[in-house]
């Protein structure tokens, strides 16, 4: 049995955010001491994780609080719990695609710079005939406008 901030020093996570939690309905699964001190089991780790993981992936409070409702009133909901975490991952795939195409912006701007760098200016990389740009860089630009000045 672990209390609050045993429980958030194995977690990393401030003690309040436990509590926070708990007060959120995010916790029912947490018993009481016969004090009222929130008491931990080995057990809740995983629950804690789980809901650790759908913040990270995005998810509100009120939508992991659904989820605990959920998994709470057992198989019955299996299909409901299923779906949200479909969702969920549809929803990162999309998060992830749009920071792939910022990071390809990115590498861009930066092989672009480098090159002025290297050639003296930005005209000698405006410059530069199709044959001298790396394709992955060809394609960024393309995507990036259509007309031929950059900055």
């Amino acid at each position: 049995m672990y209390t609050v901030g045993e429980m958030a020093r194995m977690l990393h996570v401030p003690a309040s955010t436990l509590r926070y939690y708990d007060k959120q309905g995010l916790l029912p699964f947490v018993e009481r001491s016969p004090g009222g001190i929130r008491v931990f089991k080995d057990s809740d780790f995983e629950w804690l994780r789980i809901i650790e993981c759908m913040k990270k992936a995005g998810m509100s409070l009120k939508d992991i609080r659904i989820y605990i409702e959920l998994a709470v009133q057992g198989d019955s909901t299996i299909d409901a719990r299923l779906a949200m975490f479909r969702r969920q991952q549809d929803t990162l795939r999309a998060q992830m695609q749009q920071l792939q195409d910022t990071m390809q912006v990115l590498e861009y701007k930066c092989w672009y710079y480098e090159t002025a760098q290297k050639l003296g200016s930005i005209d000698a990389v405006k410059n530069l005939p199709d044959k001298d740009i790396p394709a992955e860089m060809q394609a960024v630009k393309a995507h990036l406008c259509d007309c031929p000045d950059e900055e």
